[in-house]
């Protein structure tokens, strides 16, 4: 055994002999390509001030000898490698060479990500173009050549003599002409972009002086708007490359090599949302009809993120990495509580032949071989036993392929930084829709889970035990990985200060009810309103899916972004919805039923079209976790609790009882075993820095709307329409009622993508504006304004309200 050890040793000598090997290379090279691009860079510079002088060298035989100098500020060396560049290959193009050895330089710094391969072709394509370019206009131009050899080198010159015989000079300057474009056009699309826009709006232009009378009246609609005369439009754009958002590297600790500082691995840079596309206003002629966008055209306008161009998440640098409290499980303590289970096992007949330990951040498992014959179950019965002989914390008997697992507390318990599984590479190589980085197993595995597939989580444990900290690593690591276009959160907190931190992110990931004036959810009677129009919202994604013609919504989203989905039927992108559920205990202590019902209906139903529900409770007990809660959330995680019984109620076994808390966690979710889990610590001024990094870049006008939910037992609701409340799109309502002359919800709902009970409430506002009718029946209201004049009259008396 202490052979193996010794050879784990020297392997691990070895490779970090190698990294550190590796490290040096990689900090010399840099340094070389950096000296490299001043070097190559003021050579040619100077080249310029001092050919004429430095001619003499080219044929002095004796170079190297201390008598002859030269007048270029590089010395000879430098004199002979810019003339080299620039009379023997590329004359001005040999300018460019210096970019492709600082973008070396970059990488071997570590500095930001550059595609190498790309600056190569570029910096190699632009040489060559420049030169023979280059040579071209200084002939045209000028009797004499550029530094007696021309602008293009001898590479530049004859590639132009050549083309110039083949297209004659008027031919190749047009071709010249077409080339620097497309190298311009390589370099950034926004050239293209540029005179494709200039061209289609003088052609545009044009075609609307022919066409549309001087003396029409026009109306100009801003672009992005809803609707056009009560028909709708849509924002033109143009789909650009989505620049890449920069990930800065910093030393970190990596759960995988533990209390050892390693390289920080680079981190895969996550794709930025492209720019806004420019604004485009719309003349209609009176009277005249607006015309749908034609398949061909609305495919190519859309991209969910193009609301907020310039978003970035946040970056690792404000995260903490913990290396203080950091620890290694010492040999002393391997070896001693190898020979306590030995021992305790032996005096119940039980043979060992062989033991093996895997060290976690804050558990030791020890693999036991148990000799033929043996039964495991006779070990498990030994769980109490074992815990007494040891004297230790947290030891429970698991069950391995080939072996029993002992799980043993560490003496000193280490610290899991969130940063360090957020920096992993398996966390950048993950594929999942909504990923939660949990914190890292007791063989010393990073953990994460995939919230889509779960597909609602339940989070138990008791008082002080790490269930907060858990809600907050499960929200970070969403923040973390998701744009706000592409998830919102609900979150409520009747305690009112756990979530009170992610207040400040109402305008770019929080989503409430129209009327809510808090965005972090407090008041049980708005938590059951929200809860409710949760549930229309899951119905009004259903028809929506059914209408598209697929059963979950990320087929529903590829389709849309796929522009296989018509925005003007009504198809709009979906983000996920996550619904953070604190002191769950409370809210049924004060709601009853009332709470359950919402909750047990969109756990049941909601998965397939993106609401997913994480829901926290301090109380474990049956009056608190339902049979109907327990039946909707297959995943679980338990941290300690006092007893087995509260443990079986949130996890169906027992073990959570025997946990050490601190974040110690047993993770149970579909497809998978019971799994020990050291939770990832992320404190209270790292979740500040991250929400003020959010906050503080541009966000939505307004907080993401759910649909409007009226209680039916709110009298004053039903009976009585308060107009100086009235709904933010009730003017744009009023004008398509009155230009269609029907006073229909489904229509106002299909027109402007709004479910039921928000389009039946603007009616409703409506009727008491005296625009519409009463109902009747099935049938669409009667509409009683005839012309926009009049309904201009009413819209100004109201607003006087």
């Amino acid at each position: 055994m202490a052979k193996s050890d010794k050879k784990k040793v020297n392997k691990k000598k070895e490779s970090i002999g190698s990294e550190e090997t590796a490290r040096v290379i990689r900090v010399a090279a840099g340094i070389f390509f950096l000296f490299l691009t001043f070097y190559t860079l003021y050579s040619l510079v100077s080249l310029f001030f001092t050919w004429n002088e430095d001619q003499s060298l080219s044929f002095n035989p004796s170079f190297v000898s201390n008598d002859v100098s030269a007048a270029n500020g590089a010395g000879k060396i430098g004199w002979r490698w810019s003339d080299f560049l620039f009379s023997k290959v590329f004359g001005v193009g040999a300018f460019i060479l210096p970019v492709f050895f600082g973008a070396v330089s970059i990488v071997c710094f570590r500095i930001r990500k550059v595609n190498l391969l790309r600056i190569f072709i570029v910096t190699m394509f632009g040489a060559v173009i420049f030169s023979v370019a280059g040579d071209y206009l200084f002939e045209l131009f000028s009797d004499e050549p550029l530094l007696g050899v021309g602008a293009g080198g001898s590479y530049g010159h004859y590639a132009n003599e050549f083309v110039c015989r083949m297209l004659g000079v008027s031919g190749a300057g047009l071709s010249y002409l077409l080339v620097v474009f497309l190298y311009a056009c390589l370099i950034s699309p926004k050239v293209a972009k540029a005179l494709d826009d200039l061209i289609y709006g003088v052609s545009h232009k044009k075609k609307k002086e022919e066409e549309v009378p001087a003396d029409k009246m026009v109306e100009e609609v801003a672009p992005g708007a809803d609707t056009v005369d009560g028909q709708e439009s849509e924002e033109e754009s143009v789909p650009v490359d989505k620049p890449e958002i920069e990930v800065e590297p910093d030393e970190y600790y990596t759960p995988l090599q533990a209390a050892e500082h390693l390289e920080p691995l680079e981190a895969e840079e996550r794709p930025k949302a492209p720019e806004s596309p420019e604004e485009v206003q719309l003349t209609i002629e009176e009277g005249s009809t607006v015309d749908t966008l034609s398949d061909d055209q609305w495919r190519n306008l859309y991209d969910p993120r193009l609301d907020l161009p310039s978003f970035q998440t946040p970056p690792m640098s404000i995260l903490y990495d913990y290396q203080d409290k950091i620890y290694t499980v010492s040999r002393e303590e391997l070896e001693r509580n190898k020979q306590r289970i030995v021992n305790a096992l032996d005096s119940y007949k039980i043979k060992v032949v062989g033991i093996s330990a895997k060290m976690g951040p804050t558990v030791t498992l020890y693999k036991i071989h148990l000799a033929d014959g043996v039964k495991v179950a006779q070990v498990r019965n030994l769980e109490e036993d074992i815990a007494i002989s040891l004297g230790a914390k947290g030891v429970r008997v698991v069950t391995l392929l080939d072996s029993v697992g002992i799980e043993v507390a560490n003496e000193r318990p280490s610290v899991v930084a969130f940063k360090a599984i957020l920096n992993t590479q398996q966390f950048h190589d993950l594929k999942m829709e909504l990923p939660l980085a949990l914190g890292v197993t007791v063989t010393n595995e990073p953990f994460f889970i995939d919230l889509a597939k779960m597909p609602h989580l339940l989070v138990a444990g008791a008082t002080g035990m790490g269930k907060s900290v858990g809600l907050n690593v499960i929200l970070s690591s969403l923040l973390f990985t998701k744009h706000p276009a592409e998830m919102k959160l609900v979150l409520v907190d009747p305690k009112k200060v756990e979530l009170s931190l992610y207040e400040k992110l109402d305008k770019h990931y929080l989503a409430m009810l129209p009327d809510g004036d808090e965005a972090i959810i407090t008041d049980t009677k708005k938590v059951v309103n929200t809860l409710k129009s949760l549930c229309i919202e899951m119905e009004d994604r259903y028809a929506l899916l059914k209408l598209a013609g697929v059963r979950q919504i990320k087929e529903y989203n590829e389709k849309f972004l796929q522009r296989r989905l018509n925005p003007n039927k009504g198809h709009k992108f979906l983000p996920y919805i996550v619904v953070a559920i604190d002191e769950f205990a409370d809210l049924l202590m004060t709601a009853g039923r009332e709470i359950e019902e919402p909750i047990a209906r969109l756990a049941q139903k909601a998965r397939a079209i993106g609401i997913h529900l994480v829901i926290a409770t301090q109380r474990p007990t049956t009056n608190i976790i339902t049979g109907t809660i327990k039946a909707n959330f297959n995943s679980r995680i338990a941290f300690k609790v006092s007893s087995s019984v509260d443990s079986k109620v949130i996890i169906d076994a027992v073990g959570a009882n025997r946990l050490i808390g601190r974040g110690d966690m047993l993770v149970s979710y579909p497809g998978a075993e019971l799994t020990r889990v050291q939770c990832a610590l992320i404190d209270t001024p790292e979740i500040e820095a991250m929400v003020k990094f959010i906050s503080e870049q541009k966000g939505y006008d307004s907080v993401f709307p759910l649909p409007e939910y009226v209680d039916e037992n709110d009298a004053e609701a039903n009976d009585t329409i308060d107009l100086r409340r009235r709904d933010q799109l009730f003017d744009e309502c009023a004008k398509i009622v009155v230009q269609f002359q029907q006073g229909s919800t489904s229509m106002i709902q299909r027109k402007l993508g709004i479910g039921y009970a928000r389009a039946g409430r603007i009616m409703d506002q409506l009727e008491a504006a005296g625009i519409v009718g009463p109902q009747e029946g099935s049938k669409a209201r009667n509409v009683l304004v005839t012309d926009f004049d009049s309904l201009d009259r009413i819209l100004e008396s109201v607003n006087q309200i």
